[in-house]
């Protein structure tokens, strides 16, 4: 298929950026959207031009660095997938796409489409850790943990981090992130002992990255890879007042 894309080209956070249009063609359908951009910087390196800078490490839609609005969307127009496992047949021969970075204070340009999400790092540093016993493993019904929360807890634990909700979200809010961080460890006996300095340290420390408010209008659980409900934010915002009472 033939494409014309449309990439926002950024020397550093301080520079103005703008959208660059570069041509492709013959690429196979079923690559990668990261394997196009592969060989699109392919060609440019030939040309002695310089690559489009993105970030990426797993590509098997684990480690949540594909950081790219696609069209529009955080990860692109298809469900459930992150960029790297989004693939081309989703497009159609002659399709132009606009490709930039998150659009996020929190979450400034280092170069091209690749943004600084270490603000997320920073919040689970906050989040502390939990008191467990390290010494010989207990035995399995040691610590009886109901299998509905066993199951909530497994399900916010599958956020990857990557950042879509806050990218998706108008007030550029990270509640869905933290509510799955909170909700995981709430949720469970072994994060109860820390539960209260946990959320509101965590909170306290998404107010002051400058992420915004949860605007209610659900773009973060649809945009998320992995699926994460709004429930996360009921739970944090629970576990919020309870620890103030």
């Amino acid at each position: 298929m033939d494409l014309k894309l449309k990439i926002w080209r950024q020397k550093d956070s301080r520079s103005r950026g703008r959208f660059v249009n570069y041509f492709l063609r013959e690429i196979d359908p079923d690559c990668s959207f990261l394997e196009m951009l592969d060989i699109l910087n392919e060609q440019l390196i030939s040309r002695n031009e310089e690559p489009v800078v993105f970030d990426h490490e797993c590509r098997e839609g684990i480690c949540g660095s594909c950081s790219i609005y696609i069209n529009g969307r955080p990860h692109g127009p298809d469900e459930l997938t992150t960029v790297c496992q989004l693939h081309m047949r989703k497009f159609n021969h002659g399709d132009t796409i606009v490709i930039e970075p998150w659009r996020a204070r929190s979450f400034p340009v280092i170069r091209d489409l690749m943004v600084d999400r270490s603000s997320f790092d920073t919040l689970i540093r906050e989040g502390g850790y939990i008191s467990v016993n390290t010494g010989t493993a207990p035995d399995a019904n040691t610590i009886p943990v109901n299998r509905d929360d066993a199951v909530f807890a497994m399900d916010a634990a599958a956020c990857i981090g990557c950042g879509a909700c806050v990218a998706a979200c108008k007030n550029a809010s990270a509640m869905l992130f933290v509510g799955a961080k909170i909700s995981h460890l709430a949720s469970l006996p072994q994060g109860r002992v820390e539960a209260r300095k946990r959320v509101q340290d965590m909170v306290a420390m998404m107010d002051a990255l400058g992420f915004g408010n949860c605007t209610n209008t659900g773009a973060c659980e649809v945009e998320c890879p992995k699926g994460i409900k709004m429930a996360n934010i009921v739970r944090l915002n629970r576990e919020y007042l309870k620890s103030t009472l």
